[in-house]
């Protein structure tokens, strides 16, 4: 009977943590730090992003902060299924821009016992919800929305504005790109009424 309930004891639970928010806001410095805690705890942890992102790094998931952890980049959620065996914790950068298939992936992996933590930004830079980050954010156990600071104002930012003009939804870069801005600023900023 005690060998019973301590095998019920050792079988894992999964879940899904998502941590949200605009560009420059700490998301993957964020994830960076509990997959780094994971380790600590002797877990196997495997980390992902979309090969399309290759802004700092090729083969690493690297913050704004320079702050870097080994990863494997794949060109659509169903590679990540394909990859993630004997492992403990799966974590998922720049989830918004992978197909909405990820939401599956990820509620089949933490049904499979896994612990799944993706980091992405919840809106595109016209304010509308990014790609399977909406889908995510609603079937995940928890949700860490971050912020970042307007680069105008100083509030909280939860906009990443685009300074280049451009309509295309996919446009990876960085601080030479985008700047994080509050809701007025940002609002000023489309209307014209702040000089970009």
């Amino acid at each position: 009977m005690f060998l019973e309930n301590k095998t019920n004891r050792q079988k894992r639970q999964g879940w899904i943590e998502v941590i949200a928010g605009s560009m420059f806001s700490g998301k993957t410095e964020e994830l960076l730090r509990r997959l780094k805690r994971a380790r600590i705890a002797k877990l196997n942890v495997e980390i992902f992003k979309p090969l399309v992102d290759q802004r700092f790094s090729e083969s690493d998931v690297v913050s704004h902060d320079a702050n870097s952890i080994r990863c494997t980049p794949v060109d659509s959620s169903g590679n990540i299924m394909l990859l993630s065996s004997n492992t403990d914790v799966v974590g998922i950068d720049e989830a918004q821009f992978f197909d909405n298939g990820l939401i599956e992936v990820c509620n089949t992996l933490a049904a499979q016992g896994l612990r799944v933590i993706v980091a992405g930004l919840d809106m595109d830079f016209k304010g509308k919800p990014f790609g399977p980050m909406p889908g995510l954010m609603a079937c995940a156990e928890y949700v860490t929305k971050v912020h970042a600071i307007c680069v105008r104002c100083g509030d909280l930012a939860q906009h990443s504005f685009r300074l280049k003009a451009s309509e295309k939804l996919v446009e990876v870069g960085a601080s030479e790109s985008y700047e994080a801005v509050c809701r007025s600023c940002y609002n000023k900023l489309k209307s014209g009424q702040i000089a970009i």
